[in-house]
């Protein structure tokens, strides 16, 4: 087979191009969960700025929290509004280095191409 065979993109039945994951692509991942469950196991608490609790409260939160956060923020009262924590569960730490783990290690496990 030459190198132009090799290299031409796959086409699926809907006549889009198919981009199949490599062997790259889920240590990249993995790497990047084994990360993401490192930090979850790391912090146990974040708290959130003003302006962040702000854009929650706008976008989450019900009509009068909002509009109540709006007054306060808009009238330079951003100590008195209440800062938004997030505590995450233990086990979802655990769940991510799981998860990165079983990438890393299917990445190893995968033919090499060639």
């Amino acid at each position: 087979m030459t190198h132009l065979a090799r290299s031409r993109k796959r086409v699926n039945a809907t006549g889009r191009d198919e981009m199949k994951p490599h062997r790259n692509h889920y240590f990249l991942l993995g790497v990047l969960f084994l990360l993401v469950g490192l930090q979850f196991r790391v912090l146990e608490r974040v708290v959130l700025n003003p302006q962040s609790t702000l854009f929650l409260a706008q976008r989450l939160g019900s009509k009068t929290d909002a509009a109540t956060a709006q007054v306060l923020h808009t009238a330079g009262f951003d100590a008195a509004l209440p800062r938004k924590e997030f505590e995450s569960p233990r086990w979802c730490g655990w769940a991510f280095f799981a998860l990165g783990s079983f990438l890393i290690l299917h990445r190893i496990m995968l033919p090499k191409p060639g």
